[in-house]
């Protein structure tokens, strides 16, 4: 039996428990706590898929001692959570144990796998506490093409997609990310193994960067973001600065911002994650998102002057609406 935890049962957290725990031949777990983990133990695991829905129960517990050591520790909890939970998926690793990370935004791991040596995430992972915990040898890079939302505590809207694409945050191929791709296929998502995950996450960054805290500092859906020819030209503006930063980390962006903007219109009136966040009072992903792909421009050289202007409103607003509550 392959054993399964997923630490963070969120929208994608719990998208991905809810399709592995009917795989057979896996043992399904998952790592929460609060309303979720209640939600989770009285009523089950809920997913609604277009005409489909069903609930399903889950093991669940907020004690990581009590679901014991794992095969895979899928870690799908927001970037601001990572640091608190760290030290708990430590306690899942027995020595075969990878760890797979479905995150966004840049990660403490993802400058391990790129041909410039050097390079740092300190705002993602100041104390070095993730890495300790989690080396970048024992992860395995996740980019998740695919729509969710929580509807409530253990209760999933998948609104669209299914692409997980996944590959070694070390760099290069193994016979483990072509044995995990295979079960994840076999659980009905199109999984791909890649040589570079890096790559992957950068180009997702690139086309989420803007429109998420832009959503959060105006409370608007994508199609009205790029409806305004100003804020439409100020975050392809900052997509051609995070497109430079790309090229000297051996991540190149095929596409011009236009390019990416005809994808983002065709998902109408959506709701980013980090808009998602601002309405349901959660923390914003500032630093993977902004301030990670800054740091690495202030390495680098690269004048990030919209950029710079992003973060800076961003985190602002953000120290606002903290000191308000």
């Amino acid at each position: 039996m392959f054993k399964v935890c997923i630490v963070g049962l969120g929208a994608i957290g719990g998208w991905l428990a809810a399709h592995l725990q009917r795989v057979e031949g896996l043992r399904v777990c998952a790592l929460v706590r609060g309303d979720t983990l209640a939600a989770v133990r009285e009523r089950g695991l809920r997913l609604d898929s277009g005409e489909d829905s069903w609930c399903a129960p889950l093991r669940v517990s907020d004690d990581p001692a009590e679901l014991g050591l794992q095969d895979l520790v899928i870690l799908a909890v927001k970037g601001p959570a990572i640091a608190g939970v760290a030290a708990q998926v430590a306690q899942l690793l027995g020595p075969g144990t990878r760890v797979l990370t479905a995150l966004n935004g840049l990660p403490w791991w993802f400058t391990a796998g790129l041909p410039v040596p050097g390079l740092t995430l300190t705002c993602v992972d100041p104390d070095g506490r993730i890495a300790a915990a989690i080396p970048p040898e024992r992860v395995i890079g996740c980019v998740v093409h695919a729509s969710c939302a929580l509807r409530g505590p253990g209760w999933v809207h998948h609104v669209l997609g299914n692409g997980l694409l996944i590959g070694e945050a070390v760099g290069g191929t193994s016979e483990s990310v072509t044995a995990l791709a295979a079960r994840l296929v076999g659980a009905g998502f199109g999984a791909r193994a890649v040589d570079s995950i890096q790559r992957e996450v950068f180009y997702k960054l690139w086309g989420n960067m803007t429109t998420n805290p832009v959503s959060a500092l105006t409370r608007a859906t994508t199609d009205r973001i790029l409806a305004d020819d100003l804020v439409r030209e100020f975050t392809a503006a900052i997509m051609r600065e995070a497109a430079l930063i790309g090229e000297r980390v051996g991540c190149p962006i095929a596409q011009t911002p236009q390019d990416r903007h005809v994808i983002t219109r065709s998902l109408g009136a959506f709701k980013t994650s980090m808009l998602q966040d601002i309405e349901a009072g959660r923390a914003i992903e500032t630093d993977a998102l902004l301030a990670a792909p800054r740091e690495l421009a202030q390495q680098l050289g690269v004048a990030t002057p919209m950029l710079d202007a992003l973060l800076g409103l961003t985190r602002l607003m953000d120290v606002c609406r903290s000191r308000a509550g």
